[in-house]
């Protein structure tokens, strides 16, 4: 059995579908009750709770790890990888950041996990296409994008194509100790994904730059402020590798990573 936790996110839900659409037994594990698909067991925890994280892992082989932003700035990892390993889980398979690789995030998950005995692997996503859903509400209203640093470019990955990638990461011998960039197959610039959008749409969507000091402002409202700075850094002044395309997503898949307009495409309900 494997069991996902953060079931209920852009990443979760996908790689959920996934491993149960190839047979996988599967647990969904998510801090609020929520639909899962046919046959997928579903079980409330906190990572912040670890003790309640047990019920969920018993019989289980291999573990989706996914933290929130909240347990980011106040969990404990070890803790929840004691509780991992007393229940006799083998494997995790942990969302980190491309942040760890370029030195813009701490590297204390990645540490954590690599400290506890148990076989890993890294996925380190940079850029999430699904980031632009912060816009939804401005595009419904006004058809309007406001964002930082209009022209500056990097990948963005689809939550999908790391879903997909995890699968195959814990349904697949051979990926325990490696580390996977995960990128979108072309750098893209915020001004360039509210053309994507209004294509989609089928309605033009004007772009508005904000000063760095406003999105800051914006991004204090969920995310805490190191990974703010780190974020706005990065996409406001990108190193050559957070511009760079990596090549682990077409090499683990057989396939390119999707592009922004096919997910804005699949997606375009939550602007319309």
């Amino acid at each position: 059995m494997i069991v996902v936790t953060g079931a209920t996110g852009n990443v979760g839900q996908p790689l959920v579908r996934a491993l149960a659409a190839a047979g996988e037994r599967v647990t969904a594990v998510s801090r609020k009750i929520s639909d899962v698909p046919v046959g997928v067991r579903h079980r409330q925890a906190d990572l912040a709770e670890p003790e309640s994280l047990e019920p969920a892992l018993q019989g289980a082989e291999a573990l989706f790890l996914l933290t929130s932003p909240d347990f980011m700035a106040n969990g404990d990892l070890g803790d929840v990888l004691n509780v991992v390993r007393a229940v006799g889980v083998r494997r995790v398979v942990l969302l980190s950041s491309h942040g760890v690789g370029t030195r813009r995030h701490p590297s204390r998950l990645e540490d954590a996990v690599k400290r506890s005995g148990l076989a890993w692997t890294m996925l380190r996503p940079g850029n999430f296409a699904s980031n632009t859903f912060q816009w939804a509400d401005s595009v419904r209203a006004e058809r309007v994008v406001r964002a930082p640093f209009g022209d500056v470019a990097v990948p963005a990955i689809d939550p999908a194509d790391i879903a997909e990638v995890a699968a195959v990461a814990l349904r697949e011998p051979g990926h325990e100790g490696n580390v996977y960039t995960l990128t979108g197959p072309v750098p893209i610039s915020p001004r360039q994904q509210a053309a994507a959008i209004g294509d989609a749409l089928g309605e033009p969507v004007r772009f508005v730059e904000q000063s760095r000091e406003e999105a800051r402002e914006q991004m204090l409202r969920y995310m805490p402020e190191p990974v703010v700075e780190a974020t706005l850094g990065a996409l406001g002044a990108p190193s050559a590798a957070e511009q760079s395309v990596g090549p682990d997503v077409e090499r683990l898949l057989g396939r390119p990573p999707r592009t922004f307009a096919e997910w804005a495409e699949r997606h375009v309900a939550a602007f319309k």
